[in-house]
């Protein structure tokens, strides 16, 4: 091995030893507690700043400080978020993994406030070496550390307590475990791990409050890589992809190449995070932006509006410096309003908004330079918006996994997006050498600019306001409220997040045009991954779903920062953020206005039951059947019983379906196979679903009664075998285009979107589905005897039953899949939900019901499917073929 290679190998062990660190301890901390850890990074800048304190401003021995800071100050840390951070919002349930996510960040951005306020934004070249400069030592630590931790998990009690509380939290502590202590002491162990790798690689790099937290978290990429489970993959990648990243920079291409490879050299660790985060399986996928975060904010009134449009008027009056610094609020309320779009209506976790601003700006001043390649110099106004129809279709690299991620995975997805676009467009010499891009012709005062800035903010604010209102800010909600839901309502889930994210690229890209426009400069620094990690937590501190609040947060944010010294604004937004997740626990969601609904058990009505005992999961104050007969709007209701007088074709449920002469088309599904791993699920299953009649399904568990019933919603794609609606195969069709072409269905665990109305959820069903019929609201508000304007948080169970199957009426569909529709409900309301079955089946509705309520099924079916292990075992009328089951001899 030549000098050459053997420095650079040793070089590239010394980065892939600190990265291993931190991959051991992210997956430490991810396995005891479900929390991904984004401030990981900070705690290591954190120690790294007061290992230096210790040993070079106060004198400390490094010995003693190391064990200070490594020993006492990281694990107490962690003991601290863990206590009194991390563990009330485990312990809420719900959307508890996004809201500890939202937490760390706010931890991240605290942390990160705090060292700006205490040692300065700038670099800091003197920090001590622990250990020698060969990276044996490092190596040894890692191996060290790494075996024991694998030791501990498969060999000890500890261990399997680790493991079970993994598995499932609550069961563990049925039997007996503390998850307490094995939380604290993943918390306590992650921030070791993370300090100790900012002690260690403080030497070599950049010490500062943004630099040094953003180069940690580039490498959580080793522990995605390794499924945040195993240890020896993460390891092994750490190492090799410091090796490669080091002896990458051997090579000197000529020509357009040089740069590139170049970049990729010196950024490796970032390209396995883009491959990690957008190519491989996501972890953590669960959780949407939690709603006690997202829940709908009533409208500013008035006044504020007022107080604030005098306040971003005022500046009109200043001059020199303070108008100067006036101008960056418009500029960046814009980009809070793109998260508003992105974040707080589509509910999103998008962490890299501060690229597409970056990205605005930078295009901006090349064109209005003429450094832009291919492109003439452009005049300022058509530069900024020629830059920001360029930046709107890059929305497509966040939009293109959120269409398949959730909760963390996407969270990580757009992260890392931010990340590269940062270190492969940013930090290159064309994007760094100093670009002055000049103001618009005729706004190059400070005062006219101004009034253009505010001019386009207006702009911004209708769209915004736009897309908060009528059809699409339902459909918008829907998706926020629960995605598989409003697809099944209809809407066009894929084409509207993209929708979203490119409008929210566009936002973010004029608002970054305009910041480098007042400026003066283009400036990299100002869109790094950590200022947009601080936007993202002020959007959440000031309403997620608030454009008053993105106004708001802009002129704190730039008030902040230059009335006082640099990371005031970060301390204060994080500490905001911190407390925001951490006080709205439970029961406050349960009561405010876009709390989580009350959910059934999973297959509560998993054993046959007789409807005389079956169990009241809702005290409604009326029955449903009564519901019916009460009068709404001053109109008598519709009865069941009226509607099955009316005969086929005139029912108030579906007279919003265009009379016709032929039959509605029928919903066939021929041998159909679904296996999962290498178990089969479903094994050659054919069914038809005959118009006007009642179909049930049902079976013990593990039968496969609900993969059948995904097959035929759209929400499972089998491995072989086709499904048809008449001569048209949707077997390929998603759930929503399904519902279009009229198969609706409804949810074992009900899904009503709890931030709309209960007529603005039928609205939505009315709007998406097979017919749109305006008058099919009221209809169905007045036939199902809901309130129209009643918020539906904190409604009974089976009232939100009704306003679900209400919705999934509403679009007037051909087939009406149900799946348990009446667990929860109580012998009245089952029976009023049994006639009107009978009245949509009179009336030309083809119904399946997949059901363990035997007696119900012998009273409603017409035909009768029973499944095992997968397959049809038996089929005929209820009579012939529920006397033969095992739980009605």
């Amino acid at each position: 091995m030549s000098s050459l290679t053997y420095d650079l190998t040793l070089a590239g062990l010394s980065v892939g030893a600190a990265a291993a660190l931190t991959g051991i301890g992210l997956i430490v901390t991810y396995r005891a507690t479900g929390v991904l850890n984004f401030a990981h990074g900070a705690i290591a800048m954190l120690c790294a700043y007061l290992l230096r304190q210790l040993v070079v401003v106060w004198d400390v021995p490094l010995w003693a400080a190391a064990a200070l800071v490594l020993l006492v100050v990281a694990p107490g840390f962690g003991l601290a978020l863990e206590r009194w951070v991390f563990r009330p919002l485990t312990l809420s349930g719900g959307d508890a993994p996004a809201r500890t996510l939202v937490a760390s960040i706010g931890v991240f951005v605290l942390l990160v406030g705090a060292a700006a306020l205490l040692w300065g934004t700038g670099a800091q070249e003197d920090a001590p070496r622990l250990l020698p400069g060969e990276p044996w030592g490092q190596l040894a630590v890692v191996c060290a550390i790494g075996g024991a931790v694998w030791a501990v998990t498969r060999w000890t009690r500890f261990g399997g307590e680790l493991r079970a509380v993994v598995d499932n939290r609550r069961l563990a502590v049925l039997g007996g475990i503390d998850a307490d202590r094995v939380a604290a002491a993943g918390w306590a162990f992650g921030t070791f791990t993370a300090g100790l790798t900012g002690v260690l690689l403080a030497p070599y790099v950049r010490l500062d409050p943004y630099g040094l937290p953003l180069l940690v978290m580039e490498v959580v990429a080793v522990a995605v890589v390794a499924g945040m489970r195993r240890l020896g993959v993460a390891v092994g990648a750490a190492l090799a992809i410091g090796v490669a990243q080091s002896q990458l920079t051997r090579l000197h291409p000529r020509g357009w190449a040089e740069p590139l490879v170049q970049a990729v050299g010196a950024n490796l660790f970032v390209v396995a995070l883009l491959v990690a985060a957008l190519a491989l399986p996501g972890v953590g996928g669960k959780g949407a932006l939690p709603t006690a975060v997202t829940r709908p904010v009533r409208a500013a009134p008035r006044e504020a509006w007022l107080v604030v449009g005098v306040l971003f008027l005022l500046p009109l009056g200043f001059a020199g410096s303070d108008l100067r610094t006036s101008i960056q609020v418009p500029a960046l309320a814009l980009i809070l309003l793109s998260l508003v779009v992105v974040t707080g209506r589509a509910g999103q976790l998008a962490l890299g908004q501060g690229a597409f601003a970056g990205l605005g700006a930078l295009f901006a001043s090349l064109l209005t330079t003429g450094s832009f390649p291919g492109l003439p110099q452009l005049p300022g106004l058509p530069a900024l918006f020629l830059a920001v129809a360029m930046v709107a279709p890059l929305g497509l690299l966040t939009a293109a996994p959120a269409i398949r991620r959730h909760g963390l995975a996407l969270a990580l997805a757009t992260f890392a997006v931010g990340v590269g676009v940062s270190r492969f467009v940013f930090a290159q010499p064309y994007a760094a050498s100093g670009l002055t891009p000049s103001r618009p012709a005729g706004f190059a005062d400070d005062r006219v600019f101004y009034v253009l800035e505010l001019a386009l903010l207006g702009g911004a604010l209708a769209v915004v306001a736009g897309l908060r209102r009528g059809r699409t800010g339902r459909a918008l909600a829907a998706v926020r409220d629960h995605e598989a839901g409003a697809s099944a309502a209809g809407v066009g889930v894929p084409g509207l997040k993209v929708a979203v994210f490119v409008v929210g690229a566009g936002l973010a890209a004029l608002g970054g045009g305009l910041l480098t426009f007042g400026l003066g400069s283009f400036d990299p620094s100002a869109y790094d991954p950590v200022r947009g990690l601080l936007w993202f937590a002020a959007v959440v501190v000031l309403g997620a779903d608030s454009p008053f609040g993105a106004l708001v947060g802009a002129g704190l944010l730039v008030g902040l920062d230059a009335g006082a010294r640099g990371g005031v604004a970060a301390l204060a937004v994080g500490a905001l953020a911190v407390l925001l997740v951490r006080t709205l626990g439970h029961p406050l969601r349960r009561a405010a206005p876009g709390a989580a609904l009350p959910t059934l058990p999973p297959k509560a009505a998993d054993c046959p039951s007789r409807r005389g005992t079956r169990s009241h999961a809702s005290q409604a104050p009326a029955a449903l059947e009564q519901a019916f007969q009460t009068p709404a709007a001053g109109k008598p209701n519709q009865a069941p019983a009226a509607i099955e007088q009316r005969g086929p074709g005139r029912s108030p449920v579906t007279s919003g379906r265009p009379t016709a002469t032929r039959r509605p088309p029928v919903l066939t599904a021929t041998h159909l196979t679904v296996t999962y791993a290498t178990r089969p699920v479903l094994q050659d299953i054919s069914i038809r679903l005959p118009t006007g009649k009642i179909t049930a399904v049902t079976g013990p568990n593990g039968a496969g009664k609900s993969t059948l019933f995904h097959c035929l919603a759209g929400t499972v794609r089998p491995d072989t075998g086709h499904v048809h609606l008449g001569p048209h195969d949707v077997t390929r069709l998603p759930a929503h285009a399904r519902t279009r072409l009229g198969i609706a269905r409804t949810f074992q665990q009900l899904v009503v979107f709890p931030s709309l109305t209960v007529a603005e959820n039928i609205r939505i069903g009315a709007e998406q589905g097979h017919v749109r019929d305006p008058a099919a609201t009221e209809r169905m508000t007045r036939l199902f005897g809901l309130r129209a304007e009643q918020e539906t948080p904190g409604l009974p169970t089976g009232t939100l039953r009704r306003v679900e199957l209400a919705r999934a009426l509403a679009g007037a569909p051909h087939v009406l899949l149900l799946d348990e529709p009446t667990a929860g409900l109580d012998p009245a309301e089952v029976t009023a939900l049994a006639r009107l079955l009978k009245a949509l089946a009179a009336d030309g509705t083809a119904v399946l019901v997949v059901e363990h309520d035997l007696d119900l099924v012998a009273e409603l079916a017409d035909t009768v499917h029973v499944m095992a292990a997968g397959r049809i075992v038996s089929s005929g009328a209820p009579a012939s073929v529920l006397d033969r089951t095992p739980e009605r001899s």
